[in-house]
């Protein structure tokens, strides 16, 4: 449950973020983007991995950009469902699902899924080993 608070946080922040920079992304309020965080981080969660299975035949032959339409119609539905959060259109979606993937790819290396920070240390000790 912390893992999924600490994914939410983090879908949150990307949120924000592409409501900021991507024109077309609008957030009334700051409760607004909180919500729509959440439900953009349920639907990620329950609907998303349904999408990719049915879709997995298209995801395919487009090499993987179609699941950037997916994250664009989860985008879309959030705005739908979310008052005070709004998608003015396809473009802003892609934009958005890029954005809020991106942020959150990134930021989400350093959590686990117990929901704490990892940090990977190499001991100094240790001899490079070159492979020609």
């Amino acid at each position: 449950m912390r893992g999924f608070l600490i994914r939410c946080g983090i879908t949150a922040v990307a949120v924000l973020l592409a409501s900021y920079i991507i024109p077309g992304i609008e957030m009334r309020s700051l409760l607004a983007g909180i919500v729509a965080a959440v439900v953009l981080s349920f639907l990620n969660a329950l609907v998303r991995p349904l999408l990719y299975i049915l879709t997995a035949p298209i995801i395919l032959l487009s090499l993987g950009l179609f699941m950037v339409m997916i994250n664009a119609f989860l985008l879309h539905v959030v705005s739908f469902f979310v008052k005070g959060f709004s998608v003015d259109g396809f473009w802003p979606a892609i934009g958005g699902a890029i954005l809020i993937s991106l942020v959150s790819a990134i930021l989400n290396i350093w959590i686990s899924e117990r929901g704490h920070v990892e940090v990977a240390m190499t001991s100094p000790r240790r001899k490079i080993r070159h492979i020609n």
